[in-house]
């Protein structure tokens, strides 16, 4: 499989497309004015503890108060444990909020997840600092090696390597799924550079005014180097030479076998055209997704849940309806895995398949949609499919979509994705000119409206304007204003 890294760098904005056989499959995007908080550290102060919520509101100089459950708490030492990439939240249930900090106390926090809408950023004490090929917990003891290395052998070869590196060292680590193969060089490395790491967190925390922050995460195109490059990567791409060098640098750094493999795109045409990118990060902001046999998908975000709806649109290519929904579910389980990577959805996930009366069709697919999930970073959990053909899934979110990170609510809408009709406009119109008219005294009303509603006043609905002038007994006059929206309208007494 042919996998590249393209980095698309502007003074004010930063791109990171992951290219796999052509197909676009990633898109992160970073801003000079809105970069992202997760995995920053700030020394925080409890503004308010809320007993009911089992959570406190964290002041660490963001725009919205941050928020910490209790469950995110460090509260007691962790016994080493073979765990995936994470953190275990203590023994026992977790006590009362009130038990664990009070309104007032300095705390140091990590974000875990960027404000996203209305909700403010979601914090940690439990910090985890990552590099190339480990995972350091400083309130941790923990040894634990990811869940995706699957091979036993491995994973004991790697706890056999990292133990001596350790050593009395009171801090846990997590081995990372990169470091699988890995050197015991590359992997001491890796210890003594976190090591240094947390030493100057630790300085940082103790000099640091509240809200201050004391461990800022990397930049867009440093972290995705880190957590992304490996052996099947086979070009890194860079279109900015003052980005270029200082990824060459990292590369050097950290995976020196692979700084080869760093180029630097000098071309006339913008670098994100040549692959197509460009146009494929359009087609990820409409609903509709087309499948190469002729169905699709529906992909609607909302504020609980994100649905995709499957539908065959024209596909009529096989012997009989069951293996034609069998097809097009296949295609589609393949298509939705790639739309949740490349639109950056999370939460709970809801995929709403093409009705199967065989039971093998229904496991066919479901492997299916897992197989294309295999390749994404970010954690997922898929149940079966239920009796109506939906399948629940959840996807872990740590930063907004790509949607709401490009767009904002249509102003004419405010972001229902509808409009009244003209129609239901106007009569709502003759509504507010009765009121208005019972109401106040006047002699003449000036209707100022959109001009398809105005159009449609005087064409259509001319009778009815009428009749209602001789209801009132008074004049009506109607003007088109070009900046109305179709639902806007003012109603004025002359």
């Amino acid at each position: 499989m042919s996998e590249e890294i393209l980095i698309n760098v502007t003074p004010r904005e930063t791109r990171v497309a992951i290219v796999e056989n052509g197909m676009l499959q990633e898109v992160h995007v970073e801003r000079a004015q809105k970069r992202g908080y997760v995995g920053n550290v700030y020394k925080g102060r409890v503004q308010r503890v809320m007993p009911g919520m089992q959570a406190v509101f964290v002041e660490i100089g963001l725009e919205r108060a941050a928020f910490l459950h209790a469950s995110d708490i460090v509260r007691a030492p962790v016994q080493a444990t073979d765990a995936a990439e994470g953190k275990s939240n203590g023994h026992g249930p977790v006590p009362p909020i009130s038990e664990l900090v009070h309104e007032g106390q300095e705390i140091v926090v990590q974000v875990v997840k960027d404000p996203i809408g209305s909700k403010g950023a979601r914090l940690s004490t439990h910090l985890s600092i990552p590099s190339r090929y480990l995972v350091l917990l400083p309130h941790s003891r923990t040894l634990g090696v990811s869940v995706r290395i699957e091979d036993e052998a491995e994973r004991q070869r790697l706890k056999d390597v990292i133990t001596p590196l350790i050593g009395e060292n009171p801090l846990g680590y997590i081995v990372r799924t990169n470091a699988e193969g890995q050197s015991e060089e590359s992997l001491a490395f890796d210890v003594t550079y976190l090591g240094k790491v947390w030493r100057v967190v630790q300085e940082n925390i103790a000099k640091a005014k509240l809200g201050e922050r004391v461990y800022e995460e990397l930049s867009l195109p440093l972290r995705s180097l880190r957590d992304s490059l490996n052996e099947g990567i086979e070009k890194v791409r860079v279109d900015s030479r003052e980005t270029y060098e200082k990824t060459v640098k990292f590369v050097q750094k950290f995976m020196p076998v692979l700084s080869g493999r760093v180029e630097h795109y000098s071309g006339e045409r913008p670098i994100f055209d040549l692959y197509g990118v460009e146009d494929e990060i359009q087609r990820a902001l409409r609903k509709e997704v087309p499948l190469k046999s002729g169905g699709y998908l529906i992909v609607d975000q909302t504020e609980a849940m994100t649905t995709i709806d499957v539908n065959t649109g024209g596909y009529l290519g096989s012997r009989n309806l069951e293996e034609t929904v069998y097809r097009t579910n296949l295609e589609a389980a393949q298509a939705a895995a790639r739309q949740l990577r490349l639109r950056n959805l999370g939460g709970i996930i809801i995929i709403d398949f093409i009705d199967m009366v065989e039971d093998e069709h229904k496991r066919q697919v479901l492997r299916m949609l897992e197989k294309g999930l295999q390749r994404d970073h970010a954690k997922t959990t898929v149940y079966p499919m239920s009796a109506l053909g939906l399948v629940e899934m959840t996807r872990k979110r740590t930063t907004e979509s790509l949607e709401r990170q490009l767009c904002e609510p249509c102003p004419a809408c405010s972001g229902r994705g509808t409009l009244k009709t003209a129609e239901t406009v106007i009569y709502e119109i003759f509504r507010e000119i009765t009121r208005a008219v019972r109401q106040f005294n006047a002699q003449k009303l000036l209707v100022m409206a959109s001009p398809k509603v105005v159009g449609r006043i005087l064409e259509e609905e001319s009778a009815a304007v009428a009749e209602l002038e001789e209801f009132i007994a008074k004049s009506i006059r109607f003007q088109a204003e070009e900046h109305y929206s179709q639902e806007q309208f003012d109603v004025v007494l002359l």
